[in-house]
Order: structure tokens, then C-alpha cells, then sequence
């Protein structure tokens, strides 16, 4: 099979009107993180647990077509003795690796940052394949202050995701380009809007200059959204403001995009999903997510780590997944999260 048909196929499975893509690749220290208000230690083997949990969960394919997995996850198994890559696609839900290596400073560009991991990533690919992985994700971070981020850490951040971009393609691997403009600090709407659309000019520019076939990777942006430190926009405003940005940056012929979560809460990112999708018109992409603490913060807390509570985390998982599903559709209503 010739590499453009395995990135049709993979695209086909994962990009349809109902479902979106689950992100479980959260590293070893973010692990910890989730898991200590929980109770829980991070271990390889609690890790392996709560993934488990997830795509074991009966009738999630039903609302999830694809899953980022950490690179320790690939080579994990469910309960059940099953590869958890094997596990996912056995309920038609698509693995995928994360394979960037984490944020460091940007050699002198003050607050700017860059993303590491260029290096033998094609090797590193060839082997997470023959793990089960047939699509990729990659981040840049862009933090919003006085004078970041600068025109230089835009334009090397963008060449950075255009390689990653072009390498996945070349090794038949979908990339996930996740040009991440965080809502931390007390900037306003206008601002994060006026920021991500430069971010997102020049990603495309990057993509371009590169080859990379549009038609066939997906784009996980952030919504356009005040910082945190600013104030809440209900969901109407912010739609407007994401839909007006993307308008003027995405091509069309990107099949999909699917939207972080970026700290969120889990009814919040669902409600402003909601409003995009009612308010998209003609948009000519998928509106979608790629959520990770958005889809996964309920069904943890209800898990904290027993056993015997692996089947309401399951339910609690599921219906977080149900409700972004009819907010994919412009169905959903608040009142939906009392059922």
C-alpha cells in the first residue's frame, strides 16, 4: 500500500460528523499531576490501569475515532492480555502517538518557546508503526505576555511543525499540527484572537513551503478565548471570535479541526464546542475535538484508582464522550449533563 493511500485510509477512519479524538498522551510528570488529587501514585503500572480503562470502554468508538497514546503506552496491555493500540481498534478507534519531546526556551528570544524531537524522528516512526500507531501529534506553546510571542518565535515554531509534518507524511503516519496559544495571563479576547491568527498564518505559510499535503493531516488549534486571569466569554462570543480567525487562516482543504481543550473546564469546552458548531454555516472543515483532561477529569475522580470502580468510570467517560458528540452536532444543551 502506497504511503498516499495509508494516509487516506487513516484520515477516512478518523474524520466523520459525530466523533472526535481522545488525548491520552500525557507525559510521566502531567501523570502525577492528574493522579494526586486522586489519591493515586504514578506508576507503570497505574498508568497502564487508567489507559486501560479507557479503550476498553464499552461503546466508546460510538463517539471516539481516534486516541494520542504516550510512547510507554504503546507498548502496554489491557487486563485482557491485548496490546492497548489493538485494543482501541478493535472499537474502530485509531492509534496515535505523541512524539514531540517537550518545550525548552528558545535560544535568544526571551519567553518565546520551542518544541524538541526533530531528530531520528523518522526511525522513531517506522518503529511506533509496527506498534500499531497511524497517526502522530506534535505541539508548539505560545504564552501570551507584553512582548511574546515574538515574530521570531512564530516563524520558527511554524518551521518546526511543517517538518514534523512533512516527515510523518513521508513515512505514512497523519500528522496532528497543534499550534497551541495558551489562555494563561490576563490578555483580553481580542488579543489571544489577534495571536492565534498570526500563529496560524504562519503555520500554513510553513506547511506549504514544506509540501505537506493539506488533504491529509489534521489541525488542533485552541479556541480564541480571554486569559484566564481576564474573564470568562460565554460560548456565543467565543465561537464567533474562533470561527472569524479560522476563516482567515485555514484552508479549506484541511479535512478537520480538532480543538483543544487548554485547561477548560470539561462543561465549558463542551458548551463552546456546542456554539461553534451552531454557529459555523458553511465553515468547509469538521469542527471537532481532540480534548484530554476535558474528556478524562469525571471518569478519573469516579476511578481513583479501584477496581471496583472501572465500570461508572467507564459511564462517566462515556457520557463526557456522548455529550462532545452532540455538541460536534450542534445538539447539545447544558440541561443534557443532569441524564
Amino acid at each position: 500500500m502506497s504511503n498516499q493511500t495509508t494516509l487516506q485510509q487513516t484520515i477516512a477512519d478518523m474524520v466523520d460528523a459525530q466523533r472526535g479524538i481522545l488525548a491520552a498522551d500525557e507525559s510521566h510528570p502531567t501523570m502525577a499531576k492528574r493522579f494526586q488529587p486522586i489519591g493515586v501514585e504514578s506508576s507503570e503500572a497505574s498508568r497502564r490501569a487508567w489507559r486501560s480503562l479507557l479503550v476498553t470502554t464499552p461503546g466508546l468508538g460510538e463517539y471516539i475515532s481516534g486516541i494520542i497514546l504516550f510512547e510507554e503506552t504503546l507498548e502496554q496491555m489491557t487486563g485482557e492480555d491485548v496490546p492497548i493500540p489493538e485494543a482501541a481498534w478493535v472499537q474502530n478507534i485509531v492509534p496515535g502517538i505523541k512524539v514531540d519531546k517537550g518545550k525548552i526556551p528558545l535560544a535568544l528570544s526571551p519567553g518565546d518557546l520551542i518544541t524538541q524531537g526533530l531528530d531520528g524522528l523518522a526511525e522513531r516512526l517506522q518503529t511506533y508503526q509496527v506498534q500499531g500507531a497511524r497517526f502522530a501529534k506534535w505541539r508548539e506553546v505560545y504564552g501570551i505576555e507584553t512582548h511574546t510571542p515574538s515574530r521570531h518565535g512564530i516563524d520558527t515554531n511554524a518551521e518546526v511543525l511543517a517538518r514534523y509534518a512533512a516527515v510523518c507524511q513521508s513515512q505514512g503516519i497523519v500528522p496532528i499540527v497543534e499550534p497551541e496559544v495558551l489562555m494563561d495571563g490576563s490578555h483580553d479576547i481580542d488579543r489571544h484572537a489577534d495571536v492565534t491568527e498570526r500563529v496560524l498564518h504562519a503555520v500554513f505559510h510553513a506547511l506549504h513551503r514544506h509540501g505537506v499535503c493539506l488533504e491529509l493531516m489534521l489541525l488542533k488549534p485552541n479556541m480564541v478565548l480571554p486569559g484566564k486571569d481576564c474573564r470568562r466569554a460565554d460560548p456565543e462570543e467565543v465561537a464567533e471570535a474562533t470561527l472569524r480567525v479560522l476563516r482567515r487562516t485555514v484552508p479549506a482543504a484541511v479535512p478537520s479541526i480538532n480543538f483543544l481543550s487548554g485547561g477548560q473546564e470539561p462543561e465549558e469546552a463542551t458548551a463552546n464546542l456546542n456554539a461553534i458548531n451552531q454557529l459555523h454555516g458553511n465553515a468547509p472543515w469538521q469542527l471537532s475535538i481532540s480534548y484530554g483532561r476535558a474528556l478524562q477529569q469525571h471518569a478519573l475522580h469516579v476511578w481513583s484508582g479501584k477496581v471496583e470502580n472501572v465500570p461508572a468510570a467507564q459511564q462517566a467517560l462515556l457520557k463526557r464522550a456522548r455529550l462532545n458528540s452532540l455538541a460536534r452536532q450542534g445538539k447539545y444543551a447544558a440541561e443534557m449533563e443532569k441524564d
